[in-house]
């Protein structure tokens, strides 16, 4: 656990400094457990065609499951226009099952792992609205990200010629 808050506290404060990193929170909603949560992530390289998003995610106690998720996703943008970024991604994840005793299935562990595809879209300015839909491949269950992202060192209002956001770093 510590480890992956060093690694992602040290992704984050290298990424700000050369200009290539975003911020962003979410709300997430599981549809098989009818659970809500929240959710935090790293953009790194945002602008390119493959961005790295190191993320945690929290289903609250209320929940027919309570949960934290610490992992890495990859994006790899495949659609992009002066609007909006479409994307697909597959994140790995160490997931903690915080009240698994809770739970009649045989097979409930408190840690476990779990790996996740999507697709997902994201407006191009520095506040970047992003929608995903998720599947995860263990746990038979999809999930929808609804949040807000913020890209740092760029400027929305001045357009490039390729019709990106005016980023210093790109």
């Amino acid at each position: 656990m510590r480890f992956a808050l060093f690694l992602v506290s040290f992704l984050f404060f290298t990424s700000v400094f050369s200009q290539n990193v975003g911020l962003g929170v979410s709300g997430i909603y599981n549809f098989q457990t009818e659970s809500v949560g929240a959710g935090a992530r790293v953009v790194i390289f945002p602008e390119r065609t493959v961005s790295f998003t190191p993320q945690v995610s929290y289903f609250f106690p209320f929940n027919k499951v309570n949960e934290l998720t610490l992992g890495l996703g990859v994006d790899y943008k495949f659609l992009k226009t002066r609007k909006l970024y479409g994307y697909a991604l597959g994140h790995a994840g160490y997931n903690r099952w915080i009240d698994y005793l809770a739970s009649e299935l045989p097979e409930a562990r408190p840690n476990n792992w779990n790996f996740e595809v999507g697709m997902g879209l994201s407006g191009r300015r520095c506040l970047r609205p992003f929608a995903e839909y998720r599947y995860n491949v263990k746990f038979l269950e999809t999930h929808l990200n609804v949040g807000l992202m913020y890209i740092f060192g760029c400027k929305s209002k001045k357009r490039s010629k390729k019709g990106g956001t005016d980023c210093p770093a790109y």
